[in-house]
């Protein structure tokens, strides 16, 4: 006998199976009635976010159907069949720094997830993509429960049109902060999500997830800490603001008014997920493919503006830092010059911008940065 739909058994699977699969939460979101008001203001809301401009240049969230709805403005849109969501969280939280934490000098900062190495069996340690490592992890839970059920199912880690942040704060792992990060009371915010849609309905009478309650109170230090003024409102994000989308998808010159903000950021940004309380008491990853490779933690500033096309295809092989490209990195690289104080990267930038091969983004952020630095070089000694 197969189940037809969820129920308490089936979900008590589902914890058990998801640990051992690696993850450290699990639980299952109903779709839910595409023509209910809940429903209606959520596309609403996602479309409005699109139309004002929000999105950036990220075109996949901005991608409609042949009718010209917005694909992610419901899960019904792209799969109509799909009934429920089964949401899994990985804590990624490696014990090192934070970024506003003191750093040596001329170095960089790296978003936290991005570090993600395992050791091979030669003893190096080699980089992992969270996408391959959780897309694994829930292909072995949607083999087991294909094995009980007969329904249909597809796994997604950022790759599916659907908002998982949504789906996970119905499932039981967190609240959505006013970071617009996805929390979770034991474990901060320092999670990964992987999701499989499914075609299998709740159990008669709704759903027994307990929806955890927003417990950010009166709390504004994430939106007070953001440098470039990304929270225009609690709970709401201008991508086009965000350091992390400028310095990972937004592809040629980032706007002159957003550099300054970016400090020493060169791929994502930690600031607003490393001032929330609740992530001082975060536990630190067991996940032996998520620890930090140390040269990418205060990465030097020198080394990732001076690496070759060859030197970038090996170090980060395997890499979520690859989606920057080594024209996005080098320009970071430039921009955090500029901001570090340090003139001993003069020299360094002048070959940049003399390089007749350079990419032009990158070549205007090093101009950027020289005259940053050589204004600092014509004050007064105090």
């Amino acid at each position: 006998m197969k189940y037809e739909r969820w129920t308490p058994e089936l979900r008590s699977w589902l914890e058990s199976s998801a640990r051992t699969a690696g993850f450290d939460a699990s639980g299952v979101a109903g779709v839910g009635d595409p023509e209910s008001p809940d429903a209606a203001q959520e596309a609403t809301r996602f479309a409005t976010w699109v139309e004002v401009g929000r999105a950036g240049e990220m075109e996949y969230l901005k991608r409609r159907d042949e009718g010209g709805t917005l694909v992610r403005s419901g899960l019904h849109v792209a799969i109509p069949w799909a009934l429920s969501v089964v949401v899994c969280a990985l804590n990624y939280n490696a014990g090192a720094p934070f970024s506003i934490d003191a750093a040596p000098p001329g170095t960089g900062w790296i978003a936290r997830y991005a570090w993600s190495g395992r050791t091979s069996e030669d003893g190096a340690q080699v980089p992992t993509d969270y996408h391959d490592e959780l897309l694994g992890r829930l292909r072995r839970i949607e083999t087991e429960l294909l094995a009980q059920t007969a329904c249909t199912t597809r796994c997604y880690v950022d790759t599916g049109p659907l908002v998982e942040r949504s789906f996970a704060v119905r499932a039981g792992i967190g609240w959505i902060g006013k970071n617009t990060c996805v929390l979770n009371q034991q474990m901060g915010s320092w999670l990964l999500l992987g999701v499989i849609v499914t075609s299998l309905p709740l159990e008669e009478g709704g759903t027994a997830t307990v929806i955890a309650q927003d417990r950010c109170g009166t709390c504004t230090r994430c939106i007070d800490a953001c440098p470039t003024g990304a929270f225009i409102a609690p709970y709401q994000l201008d991508s086009n603001k965000c350091i992390a989308y400028l310095t990972i998808e937004k592809r040629g010159d980032i706007p002159v008014e957003f550099r300054a903000g970016m400090g020493h950021q060169v791929f994502g940004c930690d600031i607003c997920q490393d001032v929330c309380p609740w992530n001082r008491k975060a536990p630190a990853t067991t996940a032996t493919e998520f620890q930090p490779r140390p040269e990418l933690v205060n990465p030097a500033l020198d080394w990732l503006a001076e690496m070759s096309v060859e030197e970038f295809r090996s170090v980060f092989r395997g890499s979520p830092i690859k989606r920057a490209k080594r024209e996005g990195l080098r320009r970071n690289a430039a921009i955090a010059m500029g901001n570090s104080g340090e003139k001993k990267f003069l020299p360094l930038l002048d070959r940049i911008i003399d390089d007749e091969d350079e990419a032009g983004s990158v070549a205007s952020s090093a101009r950027w940065a020289k005259s940053k630095l050589e204004k600092l070089e014509s004050l007064p000694e105090e």
